[in-house]
């Protein structure tokens, strides 16, 4: 939640202007608190262009070609930049885009081994285009206003665990046990147990510097925090030299995740965004058949449907956006932009673009109104030209504000009747699953099945939405999707 208090002076008519139009007083915010929350969502979120390129250039596509590290790296700033203005702009809510982890890993470990990169793209596309259609017919919101409030609070209170999560395996907090130890516990504490890397205990320092500053209601609490643990890592680089996590190839577990923070050799350059334009809109159709390509639209559909959604519901009430009926105003435009954001990820050969968990941070900053996301998105694309600058901050100094915001989160849970076991045990269901599977959209797939079947069982099937019913049928489509290729292939 906001830290701020207070209002800033009586606006002139030009800010009048711009107040009327984001609604920032009508909000309860200030333009000091939408700045501030827009510069702490960037710099929560920056590692994208930096993790991006990593994803989608470790993949090659049927033909053995790899994408551009450099080339990915800017156009990720690129739509990430234009799609969050586009979505400030429109849909007025301080809901940042970038593009979707997960989503990314499957167009380069799963589909573009079968396709070109070019015809993986155009998939995503098509994707987004189906996506777009939904939401201008109001399926989406349908399925949104479907949703019983239980479960609304549930994905927000799984979001917070899911985000917590990220922030503590990102700072290398948690980490997966390798098989080769011969245990049966699949992550642990540090190293060994113990905080054995000086990334890590960056993060330490910055997630206690962080909470002492939001628990004391200090303006601007988690940017001083993100900057502060920034300059200590970059001193604690200087004396210690603990380089990258992986040098020539090989693990080094105690090194920097991915940027490593140290005073950069140059300011930047000029981006090369020739990715964009580079998609076969029916070439996967042609190469692996209708029915293969299809199913591969159908999964980063849904996976891209129920994020999205699960996300807006975590950010909403977070910022207190929501109305009496736990819906979100405004909801129909806010999706039909966002559904777009997938089809600018594929022409830009990004990967789907949608609304990023990290705006959370923003939003505990003050951000309330689409105004923190011009100064989100702005960031993005100046982040173009001064990758190196910006690179300065490591992952393990934004790491902290995601666990802040996961603990801000969970509140939600009191919303939940924990008293009735047939909304407890689906409630659960979709809280854990989230970071235990390390996706939104298994959360909500299983709570959605979960409560439909609670709901029969103890005879209160006739309240299950009819929308409902169909989504966690399409869930059940979704979970088997791999038995169901092998079966079809």
């Amino acid at each position: 939640m906001s830290q701020s208090t207070g209002a800033d002076p009586k606006p002139s008519a030009q800010s009048s202007a711009l107040d009327r139009y984001f609604k920032i007083s009508e909000r309860g915010s200030t333009v000091s608190n939408e700045v501030r929350g827009g510069l702490v969502s960037f710099f929560a979120m920056a590692y994208i262009v930096v993790l991006n390129p990593l994803i989608l250039g470790s993949g090659t596509d049927v033909n053995g070609n790899q994408l551009s590290i450099a080339e990915i790296a800017a156009v990720t700033a690129f739509t990430a930049g234009v799609m969050t203005i586009a979505f400030g702009a429109i849909a007025r809510y301080p809901f940042a885009f970038a593009t979707g982890l997960g989503i990314n890993s499957l167009v380069a470990v799963t589909i573009a081994q079968q396709v070109t990169w070019a015809e993986a793209m155009g998939l995503v596309v098509i994707e987004g285009v189906i996506i777009v259609i939904l939401a201008i017919t109001g399926f989406r919101t349908a399925v949104f206003n479907a949703v019983p409030p239980a479960l609304k609070a549930a994905i927000a209170v799984g979001i917070g665990l899911f985000i917590a999560m990220v922030g503590f395996v990102d700072s290398g907090f948690v980490r997966r046990i390798p098989d080769a130890a011969g245990t049966t516990v699949p992550v642990g504490l540090g190293i060994n147990g113990s905080i054995a890397s000086w990334p890590t205990f960056v993060f330490v320092i910055g997630l206690l510097l962080c909470g002492i500053l939001v628990a004391r209601r200090v303006r601007g609490g988690l940017f001083i925090g993100i900057v502060a643990t920034a300059i200590i890592a970059v001193i604690v680089e200087a004396i210690a030299n603990a380089g990258p996590s992986f040098v020539d190839g090989e693990p080094n577990p105690t090194g920097w995740s991915l940027a490593i923070p140290a005073i950069p050799d140059s300011l930047g350059g000029l981006p090369n965004l020739s990715l964009i334009g580079q998609v076969d809109l029916l070439g996967a159709f042609t190469r692996i058949g209708p029915l293969a390509a299809g199913l591969f639209v159908f999964t980063l559909l849904l996976a891209n449907f129920f994020d999205a959604m699960g996300t807006f519901t975590g950010l909403g009430k977070e910022a207190e956006l929501m109305d009496d009926k736990g819906n979100l105003p405004n909801m129909k435009a806010a999706l039909v932009v966002e559904g777009f954001g997938a089809v600018a990820g594929g022409l830009t050969s990004s990967s789907s673009n949608t609304v990023f968990l990290e705006s959370a941070s923003g939003i505990a900053e003050g951000a309330r109104t689409g105004l923190a996301n011009i100064v989100t998105g702005g960031l993005f694309l100046i982040a173009m030209f001064f990758t190196p600058l910006y690179e300065v901050v490591p992952v393990e100094a934004a790491a902290p504000a995601l666990v802040i915001v996961g603990a801000l989160m969970i509140s939600q849970i009191k919303q939940i009747d924990l008293t009735d076991f047939s909304v407890a045990l689906p409630a659960f269901l979709t809280i854990v699953a989230m970071p235990f599977t390390y996706s939104i959209a298994n959360g909500i797939g299983i709570g959605f099945i979960a409560w439909v079947v609670m709901a029969t069982a103890t005879g209160k099937a006739k309240t299950v939405h009819p929308i409902l019913w169909i989504v966690a049928a399409a869930f059940v489509v979704f979970f088997g999707i791999g038995p169901i290729t092998d079966a079809l292939s």
